[in-house]
């Protein structure tokens, strides 16, 4: 972020702008608009730390379509929900504070997806009561997690308990994922990279996560991430899902986009898997990664993509790289908060026993 600031006060309040180098990002931030830090993925998250009785944010959103907690002072059991509207408007994230210092997490729950309608949000800048200031925020944690994935590491429909299966933001909740929740469990810093319907050679999207994986913003072919600014201890994999579903209907219009007739053969499944998890080992080669499938159809008894990621983790020969499957949940749509907890425990095991975390 460039570092030149301007505080200033408009009718008392203290205005910061969103460049003030104690806002602290997490997230691939694209920083394009010199007016504003755009936040794409879900996941990503901006905090502060502050004194003062309240805080508020200028916001405008790609679509209108996009929902983000606010977490204050670390109290998750009073997370507030808002939708950021597609006008630039000023948005209270917390008020009536005691005075003192105090903290604020303002949290993207919802996914980048033309699909969908959703994308961006752009943040301006904070706006503090009266006598507030901005502080330093607290060290960052030293250890650091990224994932990818589609719609279940995006916590796609994690609180429609209707059983819908609603694709509506307002039920999608990044914060209650299995990833978010195994990131929060290890004090680890946290990038999601995922998008519901994408595939690894297939999907129900315009790209594939091959194609996408290393931008900053996904509606962004032409701007990359540098992968060097943040090198993961341990990143997670979670994808086929949905090329599982594509190959499974060859009427399929998504079938015939991808293969025309003709199916991939398992041999180009696992070459394909291997490939992506390749190209991730040449941007992290310290990194821990760990390769898992589930809970949905892709991990129920006799499903052979199992073996299709073992024998393309075997072909690569590398100590640090792992499988792990979350069994099959056995019920319709995806997985919810319950599911996601149970997926995180099993994960957070796992990584436990693998890295010594």
């Amino acid at each position: 972020m460039n570092n030149k600031i301007q505080v200033k006060k408009e009718a008392g309040a203290v205005v910061v702008p969103f460049n003030d180098p104690r806002i602290r990002y997490e997230g691939r931030i694209d920083e394009s608009d010199p007016q504003a830090a755009t936040l794409c993925w879900s996941g990503t998250s901006m905090e502060m730390t502050f004194t003062g009785t309240g805080i508020s944010a200028v916001l405008k959103d790609y679509s209108g379509q996009n929902y983000f907690n606010i977490i204050v002072d670390g109290d998750t059991a009073a997370i507030k929900k808002i939708r950021i509207d597609s006008v630039k408007k000023n948005y209270i994230l917390a008020k009536d504070l005691a005075p003192g210092k105090h903290h604020i997490l303002l949290f993207k729950r919802t996914q980048i997806n033309r699909e969908y309608n959703r994308g961006y949000t752009k943040f301006y800048a904070v706006q503090l009561a009266p006598g507030g200031m901005l502080l330093k925020n607290p060290p960052r944690s030293k250890r650091k997690m990224e994932f990818y994935g589609n719609s279940v590491t995006c916590g796609h429909a994690v609180e429609d308990s209707s059983g819908s299966d609603s694709g509506a933001g307002i039920y999608e909740n990044n914060y209650r994922s299995y990833a978010a929740v195994t990131a929060r469990h290890f004090n680890a810093r946290y990038r999601c990279i995922a998008e519901s319907g994408i595939g690894l050679l297939s999907g129900f999207r315009k790209e594939r996560m091959p194609e996408i994986y290393n931008r900053i913003n996904p509606f962004e072919p032409a701007v990359r991430w540098d992968f060097s600014l943040y090198q993961p201890d341990v990143v997670v994999v979670n994808l086929l899902q949905n090329d599982e579903a594509v190959i499974g209907n060859p009427e399929s219009e998504a079938f015939r986009r991808w293969f025309g007739n003709n199916p991939p053969s398992a041999d180009a499944i696992i070459r394909a898997y291997a490939g992506f998890i390749r190209s991730l080992r040449r941007h992290y080669p310290a990194a821990h990664i760990v390769c898992v499938l589930g809970n949905m159809g892709i991990t129920r008894p006799g499903s052979p993509w199992p073996g299709y990621v073992q024998e393309a983790v075997a072909t690569l020969a590398d100590k640090k790289i792992y499988t792990h499957f979350f069994p099959y949940k056995g019920t319709p749509g995806h997985p919810l908060i319950k599911e996601h907890e149970a997926m995180a425990q099993s994960l957070i095991r796992f990584i436990s026993k693998t890295t010594g975390w």
